[in-house]
């Protein structure tokens, strides 16, 4: 559940961030004529990440367990590629994101400003399609739906609130660190997904050594406890790990987030102040 409400939280406050950037500038300019247009681009893309989730909830119904297990490793594959993406996307552009998004205002805003609609779709559905496939592989790898879909939901409602709270002026967050630290703990989240992954695929036929355990602590951390569940839900920890699930996870781990450190600490610039968004002048300081 943890897990699932980081990935909530994180996604959702980048949307919300999106959002709350796309209309502080409007209102900003003069332009509220233009607000509903917006709000229609975020329904949209929020319908689309519901839609996906239905079709991966209820698509694999009545295939093969071969099939249904070759189907949970690819999207687990893909989601632990499009959080990585994410990831790294997220530490090289929130130094302007407004900027970013101040460009694409400008380029929809002739006549009715439709385009818009279009761009606050792709904005937020990027997020809602991220976080979908992601909670729907930690469904999977954990065996159950009501915590996982509770934590992504309280994780999405509290980034609503920071954004409502950063757009009024009455909260200020420092951005950098937050997807910095949120980031490296996500790289450690997406590769036990990626483990996840293999393992199903190995059940599958795919891939081989299924019976190959690297270790077995069963015993030690029984699957059914309270904490091997609480290592399951957080980090999709298996007691019984094969030695391509380990290869795996630290063929992933260690690049990638000695990486993330790398760049991370590269990007850092001089200090400046926390994100706030007052509606007179709106705008977001990410250091």
């Amino acid at each position: 559940m943890l897990a699932n409400y980081l990935i909530g939280l994180r996604e959702g406050l980048e949307a919300a961030l999106i959002v709350t950037i796309l209309i502080a500038y409007v209102v900003k300019i003069g332009r509220r004529d233009v607000l509903p247009r917006i709000w229609a681009g975020v329904g949209l893309a929020v319908l689309l990440a519901l839609l996906l989730g239905a079709i991966l909830t209820f698509g694999t119904y009545g295939l093969s367990f071969a099939a249904q297990e070759t189907i949970g490793g690819l999207l687990s594959i893909i989601a632990t590629g499009l959080v990585t993406w994410m990831v790294f996307w997220m530490l090289r552009t929130a130094r302007d994101l407004k900027g970013h998004l101040h460009g694409n205002i400008d380029k929809h805003l002739t006549g009715t400003g439709m385009g818009l609609v279009l761009v606050a779709f792709l904005a937020v559905g990027r997020e809602g399609i991220e976080t979908a496939l992601f909670i729907w592989a930690a469904v999977q790898a954990t065996g159950a739906t009501t915590l996982p879909l509770v934590g992504a939901s309280l994780g999405i409602l509290t980034a609503v609130g920071l954004g409502a709270l950063i757009y009024s002026g009455m909260l200020k967050i420092n951005l950098s660190r937050f997807f910095t630290w949120t980031g490296a703990i996500l790289i450690i989240v997406a590769a036990g997904v990626l483990s996840y992954g293999v393992h199903d695929l190995q059940e599958a036929g795919i891939l081989p050594g299924l019976n190959a355990l690297a270790f077995n602590v069963s015993a030690v951390i029984p699957p059914d406890s309270w904490y091997g569940t609480l290592l399951k839900g957080t980090l999709n920890f298996s007691p019984a790990t094969t030695w391509l699930e380990m290869f795996a996870w630290i063929a992933y781990v260690v690049p990638t987030l000695t990486l993330f450190i790398v760049k991370s600490r590269q990007a850092k610039p001089t200090p400046t102040p926390s994100a706030v968004f007052p509606q007179t002048a709106p705008a977001v300081v990410t250091h």
